[in-house]
């Protein structure tokens, strides 16, 4: 099929490699190069150098609502176009111009988790399964028939970054089922059920402050499904502390204990009491410094058990 795809991030590649692979992928359309890194000079998004690899046109429109680019989309005549993570909302002259509408990679099990961070907020809701819809893209957000569906299992070790590796490479062998069932005409769309929408919102900093009367799971979660980006984090001593990596303890909390406050701080690691359980912090980093396990960064820091975390946190 002749094919324009659009995308940007990391996500969107094995797509791309996918459909170039098996098809006349005659342009890709990804952001414009932005400021990376701390020399902030602009850096091209992952997609564009598949692109250029690849020796397929690149367009990097500041907005895909201008005039230009809908004639130069047209001019190529593609009959589909696929997104996957392209970050622009498109108008809908643009969804009808191919022949086959847009088709859209969505990394979760739709109704469920419309939005920007399906894959974060599987993790952090607690979603036992997840996977890829391959969807016909309307007006709405995330709102069209569904074509195609697959499913995989969120085991307890994924964080965001793995889970996002194995939907990524799922969803590019998804889109190309979806289009052996497009061109031989056997696919059926499915309304989504509104009514079981849940919404991924955009990922803030802020998402990733620890609140110490949630439940252990609550907090591993959190902690699994911000990471990398924004992460999960508390308060010590004034400054920020980065949570990599949480897990569950076993530990007898006191009948005394707060929310917040650390139970352990020793060769057993540091422990912290939760809502109805404890939590250890088996992987953190503090600012200006670098990743560690607890046990490590306990050797290097001074940290008293009785400390309540999270209540030097200035809100101004």
């Amino acid at each position: 099929m002749k094919i324009i795809f659009m995308g940007t991030s990391e996500f969107a590649v094995p797509s791309l490699e996918a459909l170039a692979a098996q098809h006349d992928v005659v342009a890709v359309v990804t952001q414009p190069d932005r400021p990376k890194g701390r020399s902030g000079k602009p850096a091209p998004p992952p997609v564009k150098e598949v692109a250029q690899r690849l020796g397929i046109q690149v367009l990097q429109p500041e907005s895909a609502k201008k005039k230009e680019f809908f004639e130069t989309l047209a001019g190529f005549g593609a009959e589909l176009f696929v997104v996957a993570s392209y970050g622009q909302i498109l108008p809908i002259r643009i969804l009808n111009m191919p022949r086959y509408g847009c088709l859209n990679v969505h990394a979760s099990l739709l109704p469920r988790h419309r939005g920007a961070s399906p894959i974060q907020m599987a993790i952090i809701c607690g979603d036992e399964t997840t996977g890829v819809t391959i969807m016909q893209m309307d007006k709405g957000i995330d709102t069209g028939d569904m074509l195609l569906k697959c499913e995989i299992p969120i085991d307890d070790a994924d964080t965001a970054q793995t889970l996002h590796d194995k939907l990524a490479a799922l969803g590019a062998s998804a889109l190309l089922e979806t289009l052996e069932f497009l061109q031989r005409g056997e696919l059926t769309p499915q309304p989504q059920n509104n009514d079981e929408a849940t919404h991924a919102h955009i990922l803030t900093k802020e998402m990733g402050r620890v609140d110490w009367h949630q439940t252990p799971r609550q907090i591993v979660n959190l902690a699994r499904g911000l990471n990398p980006w924004p992460g999960a984090y508390t308060m010590l001593d004034g400054g920020v502390l980065k949570i990599w990596k949480a897990d569950y303890s076993n530990i007898e909390i006191p009948p005394n204990a707060v929310a917040g406050q650390i139970l352990v701080a020793d060769n057993n690691g540091l422990v912290v009491c939760a809502n109805g359980g404890a939590v250890r912090l088996a992987q953190i980093q503090v600012a200006g410094g670098r990743r560690m396990a607890d046990v490590d960064f306990l050797k290097g820091h001074a940290i008293k058990q009785g400390t309540v975390l999270g209540e030097s946190l200035n809100e101004n």
